[in-house]
C-alpha cells in the first residue's frame, strides 16, 4: 500500500479519540480532527516517514507519531516519542 492511499479529508475520530489525543500530546484544540488533517496533508506533501504496518497507518509527525486504521481512516491516537 502507498502512503497515497492514506486521505486526509476522510480522517475522523471518535470523542474518546479527541480526549486521547489532545491528552496525549497536551492540546487544546477545538477541532482536533481538523488540526490531524492539516499535519497528516502536510506530511504526505513534505514526504515524511508514513508507513502501514498490518490495518494502520503509523504517521511520523516529528515530535510525535499519529495512529490511522487504514481502512476506516480513524484516529486512534497520537504519542509523543
Amino acid at each position: 500500500m502507498d502512503s497515497l492511499d492514506l486521505k486526509p479529508d476522510l480522517l475522523h475520530t471518535t470523542p474518546l479519540g479527541v480526549e486521547r489525543i489532545n491528552r496525549n500530546l497536551s492540546l487544546i484544540e477545538e477541532d482536533i480532527v481538523q488540526w490531524c488533517r492539516e499535519v497528516v496533508a502536510v506530511r504526505l506533501l513534505d514526504g515524511s516517514n508514513i508507513e502501514r504496518r498490518g490495518k494502520n497507518w503509523y504517521v511520523d509527525c516529528g515530535k510525535f507519531i499519529m495512529t490511522i486504521n487504514a481502512h476506516s481512516h480513524t484516529i486512534i491516537t497520537a504519542h509523543m516519542k
